[in-house]
């Protein structure tokens, strides 16, 4: 998987070298997000099926709903919630809703297609029922992420980042940072790499992945959504040992 990935990393590298123009960008079905919108009173509907396997445990998001509404042309409503499917070697299968990360997408900074684009993202982390919480498949809550997001187009790549982080709690504070470069290969597909890192201070927690993922576009009002990775941390402490989504854009204007 690794070395799969590397390849494609190489061969996005190469491929920049094109004339070609980019539209690549974060957001679903990556873990980064963008400073993207989706237009004054337009949805943007992604629907999807999210694996995360570790040592020993694996939870599959089925299905993992994220719902985002355009206010204007810089703003952005949304509700994210996934339906959880956990199994545990030796554990009877858990399986409910677990949190849900209501929020608002602000595009302070907007200088075109070739310039600069900046927003803040701040979102609600929601509490979850107790047996979701003691089964695992929800975290307490509730909690704020703090998320600002920066992209650029430097050349003929176009470049997304993101950085988030999670206030206290319990004296324990969690830091999220991610990168996403992509390519145009056809008018239809598009391919991105991503690097993704979430850490808990105070605990080994730490997930650290690479993965590969695209876009096709059936028409201006569907795209087939698809990403694969692996985690870089190794095994341990119930780090990802692979990491996906499968999954379906709606875009209603």
């Amino acid at each position: 998987m690794i070395r799969t990935i590397a390849a494609c990393c190489c061969l996005l590298a190469l491929s920049s070298l094109a004339p070609t123009t980019l539209h690549a960008q974060a957001g679903p079905p990556f873990l980064t997000n963008d400073p993207g919108t989706p237009g004054n009173l337009q949805w943007e509907i992604n629907i999807g099926f999210m694996p995360t396997i570790a040592r020993d445990i694996a939870d599959y998001q089925l299905p993992q709903i994220d719902l985002n509404f355009g206010v204007g042309d810089r703003v952005q409503l949304t509700y994210e919630i996934p339906y959880v499917l956990q199994t545990s070697t030796g554990q009877p299968r858990q399986s409910g809703w677990s949190n849900a990360f209501p929020g608002v997408k602000w595009r302070f900074l907007d200088q075109g297609e070739d310039g600069w684009q900046a927003s803040v993202f701040p979102q609600l982390q929601t509490s979850a029922s107790a047996s979701a919480q003691r089964s695992g498949i929800a975290s307490f809550g509730p909690r704020v992420l703090l998320p600002l997001e920066v992209a650029r187009k430097i050349g003929p790549v176009d470049v997304d980042a993101e950085i988030g982080y999670f206030p206290p709690r319990h004296g324990q504070s969690e830091r999220t940072l991610g990168f996403v470069i992509g390519h145009d290969f056809t008018p239809r597909l598009e391919l991105d790499v991503e690097a993704y890192d979430d850490r808990v201070s105070g605990t080994p927690r730490r997930n650290t992945t690479l993965d590969l993922g695209g876009r096709y576009h059936f028409n201006d009002h569907f795209i087939a959504l698809l990403m694969a990775g692996h985690g870089l941390n190794g095994a341990a402490n119930g780090q990802f040992e692979f990491i996906g989504y499968v999954g379906i854009q709606i875009l209603i204007h």
